[in-house]
């Protein structure tokens, strides 16, 4: 096919205006291969004017970066493996040492409009926050801040649409910092003694490529729970972060900085069991996906200030059951008598983009189509994935993007 286009590129570059058109309809990986024709075609398709209007296409999910971690130890294993398994095909691969043009270790962090935000493994004497392209392979570096603590979580806000490329890749990063405040007391009856409860809050370190500069927020949140799963999901210019399990979830508005808990779609006295969640994007909007003795559902937050859920997808452990008898059995047993986070779920949402979910279940990873009602597509086994997968791994969707990404 590219030899074809080889012969095509004189005629068409006789018209500035035909390749840019035509071009720019065409997917990002189609792309991306088609840098190699000739020069012209390189320069037409790494120029920004071209990207920018090429990223007004919506592209599909290209697949998910998964990372096993090691959660037993206050240090880090420098080869924990890093995963990515493609989705949209026919032929589903799982590629290792995908982010080996870093010039380090590193643990992913966030990832949106396709930019990858990682660090460096600790311990380390000069940890480094990486932002790249795994694409193009293009990175951007900065110093790890010293007044930000290591088990931070840093959230990547990247969206091109409400900051053009045309002239540069501009980007924010919000470091979320679970802080004590000090002591509650609580007053108890006569003749006992007063408890002490300590409390706690979340701060907001933002960091601009603008500036080259991190500060603080004056804004902060109280919470006794801590961040889980998800590392920050960005959606219309706001971040989130999955509180506890099933507490919450975290909101940062990054444009007026405020911030606030938005209570789930269902409260827990709902469940029996424990029940299992992820959050994700689609269109803008934040979703909420749950695994549970009511089946799957996928809720949309419509509104983040009342906040107003709607259910836009809801499948009993009978009808899931029944559309994937290969692969599910006994659902309702195995979901029904998981009474404590202390033991591994059978089924559990890992990541949520654009109405697929990638779930593990059992020993193994699957793909899901909300509304489509197909059955599960399996893309690979767990022990692929490390040997430490089955014990909360990090898992981020990827979408590819030709944005450059210059070093400072």
């Amino acid at each position: 096919m590219i030899s074809e286009m080889k012969k095509m590129k004189g005629h068409w570059f006789a018209n500035d205006d035909i390749p840019m058109n035509i071009l720019s309809r065409l997917s990002t990986k189609t792309l991306h291969l088609f840098k190699s024709v000739s020069k012209d075609w390189l320069n037409l398709i790494s120029d920004r004017s071209f990207i920018s209007l090429q990223l007004k296409r919506s592209e599909p999910v290209s697949g998910f970066y998964f990372q096993e971690v090691f959660q037993w130890t206050d240090d880090e294993y420098v080869d924990q493996c890093i995963s990515y398994i493609n989705v949209g095909v026919e032929r589903v691969n799982v590629w290792c040492n995908v982010l080996d043009f870093l010039p380090d270790n590193v643990v992913v962090l966030s990832l949106n409009n396709g930019l990858l935000c990682c660090r460096t493994s600790f311990p380390n004497s000069h940890p480094m926050i990486y932002v790249c392209n795994p694409l193009n392979k293009q990175w951007r570096s900065l110093m790890w801040p010293n007044n930000i603590a290591k088990d931070c979580s840093i959230a990547l806000a990247f969206d091109p649409f409400r900051d053009p490329i045309d002239v540069s890749t501009d980007f924010k990063l919000v470091a979320v910092s679970r802080i004590e405040e000090g002591y509650k007391q609580i007053l108890v009856e006569e003749d006992e003694e007063e408890e002490e409860e300590e409390e706690y809050s979340f701060f907001f370190d933002i960091y601009s490529s603008k500036t080259r500069s991190w500060r603080r927020s004056k804004e902060c949140c109280k919470c006794n729970h801590e961040l889980t799963k998800n590392r920050g999901v960005l959606a219309d210019g706001i971040l989130y972060w999955l509180v506890g399990h099933g507490y919450g979830i975290l909101m940062f508005d990054l444009q007026n900085e405020l911030s606030w808990l938005i209570p789930g779609p269902l409260p827990s006295a709902e469940f029996t069991c424990t029940p299992e969640m992820c959050i994700g994007e689609s269109q803008g909007k934040l979703c909420y996906v749950i695994i549970s003795e009511h089946g799957m559902q996928l809720w949309i937050l419509e509104d983040q200030f009342a906040p107003k859920w709607d259910l836009k997808f809801h499948a009993s452990l009978d009808e899931l059951e029944g559309e994937n008898v290969a692969v599910l059995y006994n659902l309702e047993e195995k979901i029904r008598s998981r009474l404590s986070r202390d033991v591994i779920p059978w089924m559990d949402p890992l990541s949520f983009k654009d109405g697929v979910v990638l779930l593990r279940v059992s020993a193994a990873v699957y793909l899901y189509e909300f509304g489509m009602r197909r059955r599960m597509k399996k893309l690979c086994d767990v022990s692929t994935l490390g040997p430490k997968a089955m014990f909360s791994p990090i898992v981020v969707p990827y979408t590819m993007s030709l944005v450059p990404v210059e070093q400072a």
